[in-house]
C-alpha cells in the first residue's frame, strides 16, 4: 500500500546508491453508528533502507531493510447493527474510555428472516426492519515486523541472471523468500524479456487475542492451537509460489511499452486467524410456528474459515512516454487479476514526471482500483439450527452426565429419575448431573466463510505527488503523499452493500537517495536504452582516525562544501537477574520492595532490546564550523515474567502470555553545530553545541487485557523524553604513526520541567577515553573505558497506568555503570568501495550501581557507516 518512490532524475539504472525512506501509514475513523469510544485507528511508522553495489563491471550485490510498527483499532468480525452486540461502550471511574467487542450477542427477526432494528446505543428494539451491519473492532497494543533481503546479480552483453533471497520477521508470522529471474534482450537492446521465479514459506504462530477468544468459536481449529505461558497460539504454514513473465519493447526514442502476466499458487492456512464471522442461528422449531412472534437469533463469531488454496492470474501492461516540448513523462498503467476465489480485480493508474527547474521534479498521480467479492465472502451468515442442544443416544434418549466423573447418565422410564447406561438407578445425592451438550452440525454450513472486509466488492481511488530535489553532489531529497479513499459504491457494476466497511487513509514519506558515484548528468526520465558506466579507482584522500562506533559528535569535516551521510545502528540488551543497587536482587524483596507501599510488584522484565537507526548528516559551511542533523527511529521489545508469590487475582496479574510489549516509531531528533577548538599536527579538539527536539511519543499505551485497563506503557519503554535537551559535548583526539587516542566528555541536561505526559527523565554525564592501533593502513581495532552516571526519573506519569512491576515507578531508574568497549574501524582506501567507512564496537558492562530495581544490562552493539560526498 505504500507508495513507491519513483527514479529520480540523478538516478540511473544500474547506479551504486544508498537510500533511506520514512513512511507514515494512518486511517480514518470507522463508522461505528455513534458508538462513543476512545479507539484509536490503525496507524503505522515504516522505516526502509535500501542499497545497491558494484563488485565487478558486471557484478551488483543488493539489500534492503524494513521495518514497520503498527497499533490501533481494527475490525474482528462483521455484525448486524440491530444485535445486542457489537461495540459496546465501557466506562473507567464513570468516563467512556472504550468500545469493548461483543461478539455473542442475539438478534429480533421477523418470520422472513429480516433483521428488526435496535437503537446502537441503548439497544432498545425499534421494531423496523434494519438490514445495516457495524464492524467489531478491538484494539491492539505496538507489534513489529522487520524484514531484510538480499540479491545479487550479474549481466552479460545481451542477457542478466538474478537471485535473491530473505526473511520477514514478527511475533505471529515468520516468513522466508527466494527468488531466481533474468532478462533477455534482442533487437539491439529494443526488446527484453523478463522472467522471475519465487517461494514463500511462511510459519504461522497467530497469538490469538485473549479478550474475544472466549466468545469465539473454534472447534475447526482444535488440533492446530496449543497453550503458551498463558496464551492460546494458533499453529499452520503456509506455501506461495509465484513466476513472471514480462517484456519491454522500445517504440521510439520517447517511448516504450511494457507488458507482463504472472501466476501465483498458494496453500496450506491461508484464513486470517484473527478475523471471525457472525453466523445467526435460529431454533427451527421457533421458525416453523407461526404463532411464535418474532424470532430471537443466537449471534455466534466462528473462526473464518478460507479454502485450503489459491490460484492466481494477473496481466499487466504500462505505457511511458517522454513529452519533448514540456520535459515531461507520462505513466500510464493497467493491471487486470483473477483467481478462483471469485476475486476479479481492476487496477488504472496514471502519473506525470515534470521537472521544474533547479533541480526539481514534481510528480502527480492518480490511481483506481475495483475488485469483486470472494464467492465466499459474507458480512455475516444464517444457519437454521441451534448453537448448542442436549445430546441424544443412538435410542433417542436424552443424555446427561456427572459432572464428577463424566459418566453418562439418562431419564428412567418415569421421566423423572435418572438411570446409568444399564437402566440402574443413580441416587440423585450423590452425583452433580448436568446436561450433555453438543455444537451445532457443520455440514449445515458453508465449507468457506469469511467476513474479512478485504474480501468484500468495493474500489478505491486514491491520489498524490511526490517531490523530489537534487541537492548536488549526488544527493537527492525526495517527499511523498497519498491520499485513499474505499467504498463500495465505486465498485464497478457493484451495488455498494459493503457501505459499512468504507474508510480512508493517508500516506507520507521522506527518502534520502545518495549516489556512490554521482553522474555528471540528469535526465528528466529513465530511458529504456542501456548507459554504460565507467568506473575509475583511485586511492582515498587522507583522513583522520575515526572514534569508535559507539561515540557520538566524534569528527569534523575539514573542508569547505564537504558534506557527509552516514547511518548509525545502536542495540542494548538487558536480560537475567534483577539487580538492587549493585547487589541481584529475589522475587520477595521485589514484590514487597519494588513498587510502592500501596502497591505489591506483580512483573519484571524477562528481557528487553532497545534499538536505535539514526541517519547521520553533516555539511560543513567552514573549515572551523559543521553542522549536524540526527534523525532516529527507535524500537523496543519486553517481555515479562510473574513474580514468585504473586496471589492469582492481584490485579494485574494476567498481562502475561506469548505476546509481550512492542514500541517503536520516530524518536527524537538531534541537531548540533561542532566547532573546532585546536587542529594542529597529530593534535584536534572540538566542541558540539547540540540539541534534542522531543518528536519521540511518550503517550505510547497499552489495550485493555483481560477487561482491565493498562495505561501507559512503562517509562523505558516510550520513544523518547518528551522535553527539549542540552546535549553538549568537548572531544579530544589524537594520533602518532599507527598509535590513535582520545578522550571525550558529554552530557544530557533536561530543558524542561515535565514533558506532555507529566514526568521527566534524569540528566546524564558520561566520560569516556580510548585508544587504537593500525592494524592495517585501512584498519584500526580501539579499546575504551566509559562511565556514565545517570539520574533516576523525575515527577510522574500525569495519566493512567497500570503500574504492575518496578519498571513502572520512577524510582526504579538511572544509576552508575562502568564499561569497557571493544571496535574495529575500517576506511576503504581505493576501488569501488573507497572512501566508505564503517565501524563496529562492542561495549561490555563491568560494573552496575542501579537507583532502585532493576533488569541486568548485559552489553550493547555500535555499528556505523559513512561516505564523504
Amino acid at each position: 500500500m505504500l507508495p513507491g518512490l519513483i527514479s529520480s532524475p540523478g538516478h540511473a539504472a544500474g547506479q551504486d546508491r544508498i537510500n533511506f525512506q520514512y513512511s507514515r501509514y494512518e486511517e480514518g475513523g470507522r463508522n461505528l453508528y455513534g458508538v462513543p469510544h476512545s479507539l484509536k485507528p490503525i496507524s503505522a511508522d515504516v522505516l526502509h533502507g535500501s542499497g545497491l553495489f558494484s563488485l565487478s563491471d558486471r557484478t551488483q550485490f543488493s539489500f534492503g531493510y524494513t521495518q514497520d510498527t503498527w497499533s490501533g483499532a481494527t475490525p474482528i468480525s462483521i455484525t448486524p447493527l440491530a444485535t445486542t452486540g457489537g461495540n459496546r461502550p465501557y466506562t473507567v471511574n464513570g468516563v467512556v474510555t472504550g468500545a469493548s467487542p461483543i461478539l455473542n450477542s442475539n438478534v429480533l427477526l421477523d418470520h422472513d428472516l429480516n433483521i428488526l432494528g435496535r437503537d446502537p446505543l441503548t439497544k432498545q428494539t425499534t421494531g423496523v426492519v434494519d438490514p445495516r451491519s457495524v464492524m467489531v473492532m478491538v484494539s491492539a497494543s505496538p507489534e513489529t515486523r522487520r524484514q531484510a533481503n538480499f540479491g545479487l546479480s550479474h549481466e552479460w552483453n545481451e542477457a542478466a541472471i538474478n537471485v535473491a533471497g530473505g526473511f520477514s520477521r514478527e511475533r505471529d508470522y515468520q516468513s522466508s523468500f527466494g527468488s531466481l529471474g533474468g532478462r533477455l534482450d534482442f533487437n539491439q537492446k529494443l526488446t527484453s524479456v523478463k522472467f522471475n521465479g519465487g517461494y514463500t514459506q511462511s510459519d504461522i504462530g497467530a497469538i490469538l487475542d485473549h479478550d474475544s477468544l472466549p466468545y469465539i468459536t473454534r472447534t475447526a481449529y482444535s488440533q492446530q492451537i496449543v497453550n503458551h505461558n498463558g496464551s492460546s497460539i494458533l499453529k499452520d504454514k503456509r506455501h506461495d509460489w509465484v513466476t513472471n513473465l514480462g517484456v519491454t519493447q522500445v517504440l521510439s526514442k520517447n517511448a516504450l511499452l511494457d507488458a507482463g502476466v504472472s501466476y501465483t499458487h498458494s496453500s496450506g492456512f491461508l484464513e486470517n486467524p484473527y478475523k471471525a464471522t457472525s453466523v445467526i442461528f435460529i431454533d427451527p422449531a421457533q421458525l416453523n410456528n407461526p404463532q411464535s412472534g418474532l424470532i430471537t437469533g443466537d449471534v455466534r463469531a466462528l473462526i473464518e474459515q478460507r479454502p485450503n488454496f489459491r490460484n492466481q492470474v494477473a496481466l499487466s501492461a504500462k505505457y511511458v512516454h517522454y513529452i519533448n516540448p514540456v520535459n515531461a513523462a507520462v505513466h500510464l498503467g493497467y493491471k487486470l487479476s483473477v483467481d478462483d476465489w471469485g476475486i476479479n480485480t481492476h487496477t488504472f493508474d496514471a502519473s506525470w514526471v515534470q521537472p521544474i527547474g533547479d533541480g526539481w521534479t514534481l510528480t502527480p498521480r492518480i490511481r483506481y482500483y475495483s475488485q469483486d467479492a470472494a464467492s465466499f465472502y459474507r458480512p455475516y451468515l444464517f444457519s437454521q439450527q441451534k448453537y448448542s442442544s442436549q445430546e441424544v443416544d443412538s435410542l433417542g434418549r436424552k443424555v446427561w452426565v456427572d459432572a464428577n466423573n463424566a459418566s453418562r447418565l439418562y431419564f428412567g422410564e418415569d421421566r423423572f429419575s435418572l438411570v446409568d447406561q444399564n437402566g440402574s438407578p443413580v441416587d440423585a445425592f450423590s452425583i452433580n448431573a448436568i446436561e450433555k451438550t453438543k455444537l451445532f452440525d457443520t455440514s449445515k454450513l458453508p465449507q468457506n466463510f469469511s467476513s474479512d472486509h478485504r474480501l468484500a466488492g468495493f474500489g478505491a481511488l486514491s491520489g498524490g505527488v511526490i517531490l523530489s530535489k537534487m541537492l548536488g553532489k549526488g544527493v537527492a531529497l525526495e517527499t511523498g503523499f497519498e491520499y485513499y479513499t474505499r467504498a463500495g459504491s465505486m465498485q464497478i457494476g457493484g451495488s455498494g452493500n459493503s457501505s459499512f466497511a468504507d474508510f480512508d487513509y493517508y500516506v507520507a514519506n521522506a527518502a534520502l537517495k545518495f549516489d556512490m558515484e554521482p553522474s555528471a548528468s540528469t535526465l528528466p526520465i529513465t530511458h529504456a536504452g542501456q548507459t554504460s558506466h565507467a568506473h575509475s579507482s583511485a586511492d582515498a584522500a587522507h583522513h583522520h582516525k575515526i572514534p569508535p562506533a559507539g561515540i557520538m559528535f566524534g569528527h569534523m569535516l575539514d573542508k569547505p562544501g564537504d558534506f557527509m551521510a552516514g547511518y548509525r545502528f545502536m542495540l542494548g540488551k538487558s536480560t537475567g537477574n534483577m539487580m538492587h543497587g549493585t547487589h541481584h536482587a529475589g522475587d520477595a524483596a521485589i514484590v514487597s520492595q519494588g513498587c510502592s507501599d500501596q502497591q505489591n510488584c506483580q512483573f519484571v522484565p524477562d528481557y528487553m532490546n532497545m534499538r536505535m537507526h539514526m541517519l547521520d548528516l553533516m555539511y560543513a559551511p567552514t573549515r572551523w564550523l559543521n553542522m549536524m542533523l540526527m534523525p532516529t527511529f527507535m524500537d523496543m521489545d519486553m517481555n515479562l515474567r510473574q513474580l514468585t508469590g504473586v496471589r492469582p487475582d492481584a490485579q494485574g496479574a494476567h498481562h502475561h502470555g506469548a505476546a509481550g510489549h512492542e514500541t517503536g516509531a520516530i524518536g527524537d531528533t538531534y541537531f548540533s553545530s561542532l566547532i573546532k577548538l585546536l587542529n594542529i599536527s597529530g593534535h584536534r579538539m572540538h566542541m558540539n553545541i547540540g540539541f534534542s527536539a522531543p518528536t519521540g511519543r511518550v503517550d505510547i499505551g497499552l489495550r485493555r487485557n483481560h477487561q482491565q485497563e493498562a495505561g501507559l506503557i512503562h517509562f523505558g519503554m516510550q520513544l523518547g523524553s518528551g522535553t527539549w535537551d542540552f546535549t553538549p559535548s568537548v572531544t579530544y583526539s589524537g594520533e602518532l604513526n599507527r598509535w590513535s587516542w582520545g578522550a571525550q566528555l558529554s552530557g544530557i541536561k533536561r530543558m524542561e520541567d515535565k514533558n506532555e505526559s507529566g514526568y521527566r527523565l534524569g540528566d546524564q554525564f558520561q566520560a569516556t577515553t580510548w585508544g587504537g592501533f593500525d592494524l592495517l593502513p585501512w584498519l584500526t581495532a580501539t579499546v575504551r573505558g566509559v562511565y556514565t552516571v545517570q539520574g533516576r526519573v523525575h515527577k510522574d506519569f500525569d495519566r493512567f497506568s497500570a503500574r504492575i512491576g518496578p519498571m513502572d515507578f520512577p524510582r526504579n531508574y538511572g544509576g552508575q555503570f562502568w564499561d569497557i568497549g571493544f571496535g574495529v574501524n575500517a576506511v576503504i582506501p581505493k576501488g569501488r568501495f573507497a572512501g566508505n567507512q564503517f565501524g563496529f564496537e562492542w561495549i561490555q558492562p563491568i560494573q552496575n550501581d542501579f537507583n532502585g530495581f532493576q533488569l541486568d544490562r548485559k552489553g550493547s552493539l555500535a555499528a556505523t557507516w559513512s561516505f564523504r560526498f
